[in-house]
C-alpha cells in the first residue's frame, strides 16, 4: 500500500515563488515534509533515492535564496533532482518518475524551465554554468548560474577544466561542492561554519576591499604578498586552497543539513561582488531515512520498497543470472591462472560486475572513479607492458573516452579489452544511458574486433576469447539486465575471430542477427515458417570483422536476408550493406533490409516497451521480411491466405 505523508506546509508550494513566502523559521519543517514526501514518491517508482535525501535541505535553500529559474540551478548527473522536481511545479507527477509517458528521472530542458540543463552523465555543470553566467554578463542581464556537484563527480577532469575557465564569470558563477561520500573536508563543527560565515559576509569582503587597496599603496610586492597570505590562511583553516589556486573564493565547510549555516551564507554569497564562489558543504546520502543511512549504498538506486520497513521489491528470485555477473565471475575465474588479467571501471564496481573480480583479485582490479579517459588510457598503458587489461565500462560512458580508444589503443594496435555493460536499450534510464552508438564507433575503427554475445553463455565464450586475444583491441557488449536462462560452459570456448553461427537452417528466407534480439529471430523464425516460408537464422557474433563466408552463403541461398541489432545506423547492417556492395552481392537483385534502432533518442519506458517502438521484436521482423517479399512478389500473398486457409 503506497504510504502518503501529511504536508501540510509543503502543499501550500507549488513553485519556488511560494517557498520564498516563507519565514525562514519554516523552513525546517518543509524540508521534513519534502523529504517525506520524496521517499514515498521512490517508494512506488523506484529509481535513485539516496543522493536526493542528502540534499532536501540544500534544494530548499538555493530555491529560497536564489531566484529560479531567472537565476540558473544546474544538478550534476541529475539523480538527486527529485527533490527539486517537488518544489518546481511537478509534484503532482512526481510519481510517474522513470515511468513511460512520466517524469525523467534526470534533468530535462523540456520537461520544466526550471531544468535549463539536461543532464544524466557526471561532471558537466561547471562547464555548463559558466556558459549561462558568461553569456549573462555579455548581454547584461543579471542572473546567477549555481552549479550543484559531487564530490565523486570532481574525479573527472572536466570539471576541473571548467574551474580553470570560471573567472571569466566573476561573481555571476556559484558551484557549490557537494561532500556526501569522499569527506574531502575535515569534519564540520561550530569553527568551520562560523569562519563560512564570516569570510562570505559583506563586512569581511568589504575589509578585505579596504586591506587590499591599502597595500596597493604600498607596494605591489607588499600587496601580491599580502593576498597570498590571506588566501593561504583561509585555505589552511577551511581547506579550500585547491579551489583558491583555481580562480575561486572558497568558502566552508558547512553543514549541508544545517539551515541556519546554509541560508545565511547563500544570502552572503549571492549578494556579494566576490567570484566565482565555491560553496562547500558536507552532506549525507540517505539522509533522514533510517534504513538509506544503514545501507552500505545510502540505497542510491532502489526498485519498489516499504516506506516503513525499508524492503525492496526485488521480486522472485532464482532467475537467471545478470549479464555484468556473469562477465565479473567469468574474468575472475580465468584471472586464477592467468596472472596478466586485470580490471578497470570507471565508479561502477558493482553495475559492470568488476566487484566480482575485486572480491578474488583486489590487488589487480582497479576503479579509476569518473575518469573514463584516463581509464582507456591506463588500460593501455598497462596492455603494452604485457598485461592483458579488461576496461569494464557502459556504452554511453565509453563514449567519453571514444578519442582515447582511437588515438592510445587502436592507433597503436594494443590488446585492450573493452567489456562495454547496458548496450542497446535500458528502460528507465532512458535515452542518456542507451548503449545505442558503440556498434558504429567502434566499427568503423582499423584494428578493432566487435563481438556481441546472444546469451550469457556466449558472454562467457567472448569473455574468454578476449583474454586469448593479444593482436591488437576486442569489445564485447551485452545488454542491462539478465540472461535468458541458459545453462553456462563449464569449460569457456575460444571463439574464431570473425565467425559466426548457424542456429537454424531454412531455404527462403535469412535472419542475420547480432546481439540478444537473437530470440526474437528465432520466435520470427517460427511464425515465417508457418507462413510458409522457410527461414534460416545466424548469429553472426562478429560486427567486425564480418563472417564474410557466412554471409556470401546466406546471399546466395536465401531471396531475402534481413540484418537485426540492438544499435543505431551504421553499425552491423551499414558494414553487410558495405560489404554486399563492395563484393557486388546484390546485382542479381536479392533484397536486402536492415532493422536497426530508430534515428531518435528513445524516451524511458519498459525495455519490452522501446524495443516495440523500435521495431526490433518478432512481429516487426516477421512484418519486414513479408514487405521485402511482397515488393517484388505476389506469390507470397497467395502463399499467406493459404496458411490461413
Amino acid at each position: 500500500m503506497t504510504h502518503i505523508p501529511d504536508t501540510p506546509l509543503l502543499d501550500t508550494v507549488k513553485i519556488p515563488a511560494d517557498l520564498r513566502g516563507l519565514q525562514v523559521s519554516q523552513l525546517r519543517q518543509l524540508a521534513d515534509e519534502l523529504r517525506a514526501e520524496t521517499i514515498s514518491a521512490v517508494s512506488v517508482t523506484g529509481g535513485h533515492l539516496g543522493a536526493g535525501l542528502g540534499v532536501v535541505e540544500l534544494t530548499t535553500a538555493i530555491h529560497y535564496v536564489f531566484n529560479t529559474p531567472d537565476d540558473r540551478l544546474i544538478w550534476d548527473v541529475g539523480h538527486q533532482c527529485y527533490p527539486h522536481k517537488i518544489l518546481t511545479g511537478r509534484r503532482d507527477r512526481i510519481r510517474t518518475l522513470r515511468t513511460g509517458g512520466g517524469l525523467s528521472g534526470f534533468t530535462k530542458r523540456s520537461e520544466s524551465e526550471y531544468d535549463p540543463f539536461g543532464a544524466a552523465h557526471s561532471s558537466t555543470s561547471i562547464s555548463a554554468a559558466l556558459g549561462f553566467a558568461v553569456a549573462n554578463k555579455m548581454a547584461g542581464k543579471p542572473g546567477k548560474a549555481i552549479a550543484v556537484i559531487g564530490d565523486g563527480a570532481m574525479s573527472a577532469g572536466m570539471a576541473y577544466e571548467a574551474m580553470n575557465n570560471a573567472q571569466a564569470a566573476g561573481n555571476r558563477l556559484v558551484v557549490i561542492l557537494n561532500d556526501n561520500d569522499m569527506s574531502i573536508a575535515p569534519p564540520v563543527g561550530g569553527l568551520s561554519a562560523y569562519l563560512s560565515r564570516l569570510v562570505s559576509s559583506s563586512e569581511y569582503l568589504g575589509l578585505r576591499s579596504l586591506a587590499s587597496k591599502l597595500a596597493k599603496k604600498l607596494s605591489r610586492r607588499i600587496h601580491n604578498a599580502a593576498a597570498k597570505a590571506e588566501e593561504y590562511a583561509r585555505g589552511m583553516a577551511m581547506g579550500g586552497t585547491l579551489f583558491e589556486e583555481l580562480g575561486f573564493y572558497y568558502v566552508g565547510p558547512i553543514d549541508g543539513h544545517n539551515l541556519e549555516q546554509l541560508i545565511p551564507v547563500l544570502e552572503n554569497v549571492r549578494d556579494n561582488a566576490e567570484g566565482p564562489v565555491l560553496v562547500h558543504v558536507v552532506t549525507q546520502k540517505g539522509k533522514g531515512y533510517a534504513p538509506a543511512e544503514a545501507a552500505a549504498d545510502k540505497y542510491h538506486g532502489v526498485v519498489k520498497f516499504d516506506v516503513i520497513t525499508g524492503k525492496q521489491d526485488k521480486g522472485p528470485g532464482g532467475g537467471p543470472p545478470a549479464y555484468q555477473n556473469v562477465f565479473g565471475e567469468t574474468l575472475a575465474k580465468l584471472a586464477d591462472s592467468d596472472p596478466t588479467i586485470c580490471a578497470i571501471t570507471a565508479a561502477m564496481p558493482s553495475g559492470t560486475g568488476v566487484d566480482k573480480f575485486a572480491a578474488a583479485h583486489p590487488d589487480r582490479s582497479f576503479d579509476v572513479g569518473i575518469a573514463e579517459q584516463h581509464g582507456v588510457t591506463f588500460a593501455a598503458g598497462l596492455a603494452a607492458q604485457g598485461m592483458r587489461p579488461f576496461c569494464a565500462i557502459y556504452s554511453t560512458f565509453l563514449q567519453r573516452a571514444y578519442d582515447q580508444v582511437v588515438h592510445d589503443v587502436a592507433i597503436q594496435n594494443l590488446p585492450v579489452r573493452f567489456a562495454i555493460d547496458r548496450a542497446g536499450l535500458v528502460g528507465a534510464d532512458g535515452s542518456t544511458h542507451a548503449g545505442s552508438f558503440d556498434i558504429t564507433y567502434l566499427a568503423t575503427l582499423p584494428n578493432m574486433v566487435v563481438m556481441s554475445p546472444s546469451d550469457e553463455a556466449e558472454l562467457v565464450h567472448m569473455t574468454y576469447t578476449a583474454a586469448c586475444h593479444d593482436s591488437g583491441p576486442i569489445a564485447f557488449r551485452y545488454p542491462r539486465g539478465n540472461g535468458v536462462g541458459v545453462p553456462l560452459p563449464e569449460v569457456p570456448q575460444r571463439l574464431e575471430i570473425g565467425k559466426g553461427r548457424i542456429v537454424r537452417e531454412g531455404k527462403k528466407v535469412a535472419i542475420l542477427s547480432l546481439g540478444t534480439r537473437l530470440a526474437e529471430a528465432l520466435k520470427a523464425a517460427d511464425t515465417l515458417d508457418a507462413k510458409g516460408l522457410s527461414t534460416s537464422v545466424a548469429d553472426l557474433r562478429f560486427a567486425k570483422p564480418l563472417d564474410e563466408e557466412l554471409i556470401r552463403h546466406m546471399v546466395a541461398t536465401h531471396e531475402v536476408v534481413i540484418t537485426v541489432e540492438e544499435a543505431a545506423v551504421g553499425g552491423l547492417g551499414a558494414h553487410v550493406l558495405t560489404l554486399a556492395s563492395d563484393l557486388g552481392l546484390m546485382d542479381t537483385g536479392l533484397k536486402i533490409r536492415t532493422m536497426r534502432l530508430p534515428d531518435i533518442f528513445q524516451e524511458q519506458d519498459s525495455p519490452q516497451k522501446q524495443y516495440d517502438e523500435a521495431g526490433l521484436n518478432a512481429p516487426q521482423i516477421v512484418d519486414t521480411v513479408l514487405k521485402a517479399l511482397r515488393h517484388n512478389s505476389a506469390g507470397v500473398e497467395i502463399e499467406e491466405a493459404g496458411a490461413r486457409a
